[in-house]
C-alpha cells in the first residue's frame, strides 16, 4: 500500500505530467474549433450527416480517426518516456515546477479503477477509485 509521501509525489507529478506529456500535444488541435451546440445537455438533440447522407446520434460517431489516434498515442509515448529520462535532470524539474501553476486548480487525482489492484480498490479516502458506472443497471 503506498504511503502518505508516495500518494503527495504521485498527486504533484501526475498534473504536469498530463498537461506536458498529454495535453500539450496533438490533442490541442483535435480539440480546436467550435463546439457542439446541444439544447438538453446529453447531445441527444444532436444529430451528425455524413457526406452520403447517412446520419448519425452525436454519441455514436467517432470524434477522432484511426490516423489521430496513432499520432496522438505515439506523441503521448514519446513525450512520456523523455518525461521520465529528464525527471532526474534540475533544469527539467525547475521546468515542471513552472507548469504546477497551470494545474494549481485541477481537481486532485483519484485511482484509476482499471489500474488500482485488489489492493487499491479496497482504499478508503478521497483518492479510492470509483468503479466503472454499469450499463443498464437503471441506478
Amino acid at each position: 500500500m503506498p504511503t502518505d509521501l508516495e500518494r503527495k509525489i504521485a498527486s504533484v507529478m501526475s498534473k504536469p505530467m498530463a498537461l506536458i506529456c498529454v495535453r500539450n500535444t496533438c490533442l490541442e488541435t483535435l480539440h480546436a474549433g467550435p463546439g457542439v451546440v446541444s439544447h438538453t445537455g446529453d447531445y441527444s438533440d444532436v444529430i451528425v450527416t455524413d457526406a452520403n447522407g447517412r446520419e448519425f446520434p452525436w454519441s455514436e460517431v467517432s470524434r477522432i480517426s484511426d490516423d489521430e489516434m496513432g499520432e496522438l498515442m505515439r506523441e503521448i509515448v514519446n513525450r512520456l518516456y523523455s518525461f521520465q529520462l529528464r525527471v532526474g535532470e534540475q533544469e527539467f524539474r525547475d521546468y515542471v515546477d513552472q507548469q504546477l501553476t497551470s494545474t494549481q486548480n485541477w481537481d486532485e487525482p483519484r485511482h484509476n479503477w482499471n489500474l488500482a489492484g485488489r489492493r487499491l480498490r479496497e482504499t478508503d479516502g478521497a483518492d479510492a477509485p470509483e468503479a466503472p458506472a454499469t450499463k443498464g443497471t437503471g441506478a
